[in-house]
Formats: structure tokens, sequence, C-alpha cells
């Protein structure tokens, strides 16, 4: 070979990237080209052994003896030196005289190593990953076998083995309903993919399993569905969650509707949010027309809804965020106020923000009424307690004083017929006489108080008795311009009871219309039925009585005349009356307008 075509093959070695050398057969390099020069240095004349790997003997994967012997030999072999892994392939030359050396390609391949044993490890890892993933990962025909699943496939539809799997058939075994199957695959054929695609397939012991897929085609070449790969979740705890959640909220609202009490609940800015039966029937509203339409404050009174928020941050009322039994008035659709018991909480969210208002109302008016009706009745029985001690007293003081005041009276009438009725005397004497018959009549009140008139009680008509005192008793109230009205019922039934003391109720209280009436006025006297009660009532068009009044007239020696007129015992003595005959008086009055006393007693 002549020197210019010596030159051009060493610049064409020079130029390869891969490293070539030559080695005589005693292992001496001959010749190195420039990449080899660059990774291992300049060993021409040196022994390969020493240049490649730092070593006094031949390499331990040396292949001299195959090469020389007319073998080509292609082996991979790691270099500590340079840290990096070559492919080296060795062929054998002979030389012009006759002997024998080797040609040594060294191609770098460790980028490619390390670029295989990434992609080893993504395919172990990805097997893994196909194998042990929770859910189930599939590839499938589109005729309708699996080609492959995963152990989560087979294992959650209850088959034994993955071969097991393999032999079903997907539309018929595997779909609960196999048009199920045909819509899957309409889709995907559509849109190319599926996402989260819900359907329920059948396990192999035949139970339902709701699944969610989402898969995509496999296509050829030729852009032909060929299958599908996709991955399966079972929905079986979710809708098993979801049916106790719902069955849990349908509970939950049957409770709050089925509530006695009313329920409401409302967002931090007073939107209501929960209005149950109770509230609708309590305070009027709708729960159509409230939830989400109407504030909250317009159930309470103004300024009440502001108080019940600050009463629930404040640690008085049961603690902060809880008001419990707090009593309050509400307002009704109709704008009627409503006697309530309101036990409200603060409800908060994780991060213990308010969120919400929830309140249970009690509706206590019929519980208020009950104990209007205790007090009255115990104030009532207070009232015979008192009556029936001062009965007691008066008794005993009426029997006492009534023989002297007797013996006075006497004397008094024996005095007067001494006396020249042109005497001033005379005046004087009648005068005291006046005043002791005004103290026996008061006496005999007393005794009637403490001991009524035990007259056997028939059947009365309470027209007759009315019309008899008001025709003895007109001329008289004439005289004091008082005008009288009547308005007798017809058919009204007949009561049981003593004649004499109904006349005296009636006096006593035609009496006190006259005295409320000075300057005359109307006087009306009406008649009715009322459920299994004849009533009277007796109205005045008098000054009336005062509202702290009202609770005091029936007491004894209660009066509001001057007290030269009476002593108060007139409606004790009334009421004793008609209460012993299982009736009951009422009063109402308007001052500066009149009062009107109802007499209700039982109907034979």
């Amino acid at each position: 070979m002549s020197d210019a075509d010596s030159c051009k093959l060493n610049a064409v070695l020079d130029a390869m990237e891969d490293g070539i050398y030559i080695i005589a057969s005693d292992y001496t390099i001959e010749f190195m080209n420039r990449r080899m020069q660059e990774t291992f240095g300049d060993g021409t004349g040196k022994k390969c052994h020493e240049v490649i790997h730092n070593l006094s003997e031949p390499c331990p994967w040396c292949a001299r003896a195959r090469v020389l012997a007319g073998e080509t030999v292609r082996q991979e072999v790691f270099i500590p030196p340079v840290d990096k892994v070559y492919e080296i392939t060795e062929f054998p030359l002979r030389n012009e005289d006759g002997s024998a050396s080797m040609l040594s390609i060294y191609r770098d391949v460790t980028f490619r190593k390390q670029s295989e044993k990434k992609l080893k490890t993504t395919e172990e890892s990805f097997k893994s990953l196909f194998e042990h993933v929770g859910c189930g990962v599939y590839l499938s025909t589109r005729e309708g076998r699996f080609l492959d699943a995963n152990r989560a496939l087979w294992k959650t539809l209850g088959y034994g083995s993955k071969e097991e799997f393999l032999k079903i058939d997907i539309a018929r075994d595997l779909y609960l309903k196999p048009e199920d199957r045909r819509a899957f695959q309409d889709r995907i054929e559509r849109d190319g993919h599926v996402l989260d695609h819900e359907v329920t397939f059948r396990r192999k012991d035949g139970a339902p399993m709701p699944v969610l897929l989402t898969a995509h085609g496999v296509r050829d070449e030729y852009g032909n569905v060929m299958g599908y790969e996709g991955i399966m979740t079972d929905q079986t705890m979710r809708k098993r969650m979801e049916k106790e959640l719902r069955d849990a909220t349908i509970f939950l609202s049957k409770l709050i509707q089925s509530s006695p009490n009313a329920i409401m609940a409302a967002d931090m800015k007073g939107n209501i949010l929960i209005w149950n039966r109770a509230a609708e029937e309590i305070l009027g509203y709708k729960a159509g027309d409230v939830i989400g339409r109407m504030n909250i404050e317009k159930v309470y009174p103004e300024g009440m809804a502001r108080q019940v928020m600050k009463m629930l941050r404040s640690s008085d009322y049961g603690g902060v965020g809880v008001l419990r039994s707090h009593p309050l008035l509400a307002v009704n659709q109709d704008g009627r106020t409503v006697d309530a018991d309101l036990s409200a909480a603060v409800i908060y969210d994780e991060k213990g923000r308010e969120m919400a208002t929830v309140g249970i109302m009690v509706d206590v008016s019929s519980r208020m009424e009950m104990e209007r009706k205790l007090r009255q009745i115990q104030e009532q029985l207070l009232q015979s307690e008192k009556l029936a001690a001062m009965g007691r007293l008066t008794s005993q003081i009426a029997h006492e004083l009534n023989n002297p005041l007797y013996g006075i009276m006497n004397t008094l009438e024996l005095l007067k017929s001494e006396v020249p009725a042109t005497s001033k005397r005379r005046k004087i004497l009648e005068m005291a006489l006046s005043e002791t018959v005004r103290l026996t009549d008061m006496l005999r009140k007393m005794l009637i108080f403490s001991k009524p008139d035990q007259e056997a009680r028939q059947e009365t008509d309470l027209n007759a008795i009315m019309d008899e005192l008001l025709l003895l008793y007109g001329k008289q109230l004439s005289e004091y311009s008082v005008k009288v009205a009547i308005d007798f019922a017809e058919n009204l039934p007949t009561v049981k009871a003593s004649r004499n003391q109904l006349r005296q109720v009636f006096l006593n209280m035609i009496t006190n219309a006259r005295d409320a009436m000075p300057e005359g006025g109307v006087l009306t006297v009406r008649t009715f039925a009322r459920g299994e009660f004849a009533c009277v009532a007796i109205s005045d068009t008098g000054c009336g009585i005062k509202p702290e009044h009202l609770d005091k007239i029936f007491e004894a020696f209660f009066t509001t005349k001057e007290s030269i007129k009476g002593v108060g015992l007139g409606l004790s003595v009334c009421y004793g009356f008609i209460r012993d005959h299982g009736g009951d008086i009422s009063v109402e009055s308007t001052p500066g307008e009149g009062t009107t006393f109802t007499v209700s007693l039982p109907a034979v």
C-alpha cells in the first residue's frame, strides 16, 4: 500500500466515532485511531491490556487466541478505568509478511445499556403495576374475548384463575345486560374512548356488580379498531355507601319532618335552609315559600333575631354556640304572636367557622293557657279560703253585735215617740236610728256572706227573675236617669237555683250599674244560651273599672266606692252564690265606656 493510500485510510479511521486499534500477536498495539487515543491515550507500542485495563496480564475476557485462529468475536465488556460499556468486535488480519494480527472496534454502548436497563425497569414496574393495581386492567378483542387481565379484575369478579377468566364471553357472561356491551362499543367506536362509563357486570356467582369503565380502542395500521384496553373500578362499596347515605338522609329528613316541634335552619345571613311541617303548622308559612326565599328574622319580633345570635355567641345560655330552652315570642304568617320556647345551636365547619344555625321551637301557647287557668283556679281557691275564713269571723261578729244593736234601735224608737217632730233632737234621733238600721243591714249581709240562705233550689226561669227585678226597680232607675234596654232570649234553658240568692245577685249588679252612672245612662240586660249554660249579661255605660282593679273586684271588702256607700261585700257574696251553683261570673270593662258582668249557670 502506498503512503498516499495509507494516509487516506488513517484519515477515514480517525473520522469514525468508534474506537479502532490493531494489535499484534504479542498484544502490542500497532495502531490507534483518534477516538481510541482520546479515550485511552496514545498506547502505540504498548501492550493492549496495559493501555485498556491498566493490567500487567492479559484481560480475562481476551479472545486473542480465537481471533488469531480466524474467528470473528463480538462481546460486550465493561471497562472500569473509563466507566463505560463497549461492544467490542475483533477481526483477524493477515499481514503481507504472513504474520497474524487483529483489528478491534470499540463501540460505546453505555447509553444504550442504561436505556435498556431503564426500559427493563419500566417494563417490570409496569408489569408489577398491572398485576398489583387495585382496579381491574384488561385487554380485550372487539369480538368479546379477554386477551389479558390482571389479578384484581378476575379476582373481583369471583373467578378462581386468570386462565378461567380469559375463556369467558364478555357480552354473555360478564354484562348483566348484553345491550350494555353494545352501547359501550358504540361509544368507543364513535369517540375513540369512554370515560367513567357506568355499567353493571355479573360476577361468576351471578351477583350484580356496579362498575365504572374507562377504555380506549386499539387500532391497526389502517386505523381500524381491533380491540379495547382499559380499566374497571368496582363501585359496589361506593353504591353501598351512597345507599346508606341516601337512607340516612331520608331517615333524617323524615325525623325532621315528623318532629312535633318546629325545626328551622338558616345560613349566617339568615336565609332559611330547613323548615319542617311543624314549623308550617305553628308559624303558618309553607316550606316552599320560605326555603331560600325568606329571612329567619321575619319569624321573630323586630330585633329578636339579633338578640338570639348574641345569646348563641355568649357562654351564659348553655355555652358558646348553644342556646338552651329560652322563652320568646314568635310571629306567625298572620302577624299574631305565638308563645314559644327556643333551643338553638350554631353549626361550624371543619375549620371552626360559623356556617349555619339550627333551632327547635316548641309552641307553648297551650301550656301558657293552662298555666293561666291554673293561676285562676289557684286564685279562686285562695279566694274561697279567704271567704271561708272571713265568713267564720263575720259570723261571730254579727251574732255578737246584733242583740245590742236591736236594743239600741228599740231605745231610739221609744225616745223618738217622746220627742216632738218639730224638735231638733227628733232629727238627731232619726239620724242615729237611720245609721243603726244601716249597721244592722250591714251585719245582715255579713251573715249572708258567712252562711248563705239554704233555700231549696228549684227549676228557675232567668228571664222571669230579671223581668220581675226590672219591673220592681224600674221607677228607681228612671229617677237616676237610667234607661233600661232588654234582650231576652226565647226558649232560654232553665237553671236549678235558689231564687232568693239569684235575686240578690242580680239586684246587687243592677245597683252597682246604677251607681256607676251617676249622671244617667243605659242599663242593658241580655239573656242567652252558651253551650250547656244559661247566661245573663248586665251592661252599663258608666265610668268602668280600671284594669288594675279587675282582678280584685270579687275579693271580700274590696270596693271602689266611697266608704259611706259600702264595705265591699256585695260582689264577694254574689261570686260565692254563683260558684256554689256551679256557675261563674266574668267581667269586661273599659274605663270611661262601661262594664259588663256575665253570669253563667248550668242549664237543666
